[in-house]
């Protein structure tokens, strides 16, 4: 076929898969990257035309209704929408990102929106979802509790389990030896068929219904990445709405009246930064300083300012000279301020030191039991000594005990 003849539905979308699967099996060089991904989207593009030219898809049919060959048709929104997110932008801006993403959602809408036309090929699970993200379309998330991390972290395990068994199924069936035969098998079918100005192809019924599953189950696997995808759009979103606003361009003529207003200082500073002067030439919005003035000011050499009085190497203000001249010859380290019975006399002034404590101030208020001037102490030991010479006089000794008594 050569490249003045219109391709038909069939070769526009085999060259546009040829394309999207260069992309992911051998990435082609950063300078092809830009020119493969948009010969991808123009194709996938061209095939929406065609079918809504040929009127492949009705809302008024069902799911029985579709051909198998025309299955693989309702993925183009689908892989439209991740071509465009692949798109690099020449000028990198969150307000570009923020159109490419408005770009891959509407792909994505459209895809489900066409696959929930045809009844059965969305499960329960999935109308619930679409029913949900179509109320919130920029809160929507898989996990109906986003707040709760427990619940989240259940529903991204419970989902990677599904995507997984849902890649596996489709790779059994595609294993086997059966569909290969029979994809090839409705092609020349269809291929007849339309040399014929037919309609559909015939085929073996077995064999068309393991095509017609493998291309089912593809689907259930683009429609559980599809709300995978829609979720990580709406946090993308949400990190660049975070990013600072660029600043508005503005006219040079509109820029001059602007800066007109400023006092005088800042247009001095404006025009040295414009390089307006010979004197002021050596000024630079650089943070690191050229490396002649580097080498100046390590060297120390040279002088501290300039003629317009700007700093041109670091300095330090000192003293008078008598200062500097009583340094010269002091050791290398501080020496004392004070002595040792100044400085305890100033902590004590001060009450940062707490007198008395110790064994010593424990025992302060005991009195020595040796102490023969302690007539206190005297007069209750004779007390004590004669109340017991009283109680001795009258309990006489065995007075008690009156159960061996003669």
């Amino acid at each position: 076929m050569s490249d003045q003849e219109p391709r038909s539905l069939k070769a526009t979308f085999a060259a546009a898969e040829e394309k999207r699967l260069s992309l992911e099996n051998s990435p082609p060089s950063p300078a092809d990257y830009a020119d493969t991904v948009s010969a991808a989207i123009k194709l996938y593009q061209s095939c929406l035309s065609k079918i809504s030219l040929l009127s492949l898809f009705s809302s008024n049919e069902g799911i029985e209704d579709l051909n198998t060959n025309d299955l693989p048709y309702l993925l183009v929104n689908y892989h439209l929408a991740e071509l465009i997110q692949k798109i690099p932008s020449p000028t990198p801006s969150p307000a570009e990102r923020k159109r490419i993403l408005a770009q891959a959602r509407e792909a994505y809408e459209r895809y489900l929106h066409l696959l929930d036309s045809y009844e059965g090929l969305l499960n329960p699970t999935y109308k619930k979802l679409l029913e949900r993200y179509t109320d919130s379309p920029t809160d929507f998330s898989v996990v109906s509790s986003a707040s709760d991390p427990n619940a989240r972290r259940n529903a991204k395990i419970a989902n990677f389990k599904a995507e997984k068994e849902l890649r596996q199924k489709l790779a059994y069936l595609r294993q086997r030896p059966e569909y290969a035969a029979a994809d090839l098998e409705l092609d020349d079918d269809e291929s007849i068929s339309q040399s014929r100005g037919g309609g559909g192809g015939g085929g073996s019924t077995g064999d068309e219904e393991l095509v017609r599953s493998v291309h089912l189950a593809h689907l259930d696997l683009c429609t559980h990445l599809t709300f995978q995808a829609l979720e990580s759009l709406n946090r993308e979103l949400e990190v660049l709405n975070m990013a600072p606003r660029e600043p508005a361009s503005l006219p040079s003529a509109q820029l001059r009246n602007n800066q007109a207003g400023n006092d005088g200082g800042a247009q001095d500073d404006l025009r040295r930064r414009q390089g307006g002067g010979a004197a002021d030439r050596d000024y630079s919005d650089r943070l690191d300083m050229p490396f002649s003035r580097l080498q100046g000011i390590l060297g120390g050499s040279g002088p501290i300012l300039s003629k317009e009085g700007r700093p041109l190497r670091p300095f330090t203000l000192t003293g008078t000279r008598q200062e500097i001249a009583k340094g010269v010859f002091r050791p290398g380290h501080n020496l004392p301020t004070m002595s040792i019975d100044e400085y305890l006399e100033e902590e004590r002034r001060r009450g940062g030191i707490i007198e008395g404590g110790g064994e010593a101030s424990w025992k302060a208020g005991e009195k020595d039991p040796n102490d023969e001037d302690d007539y206190d102490k005297l007069d209750a030991e004779t007390m004590k000594a004669r109340a017991w010479d009283e109680f001795v006089e009258a309990n006489p000794k065995g007075s008690g005990n009156t159960l061996n008594r003669g």
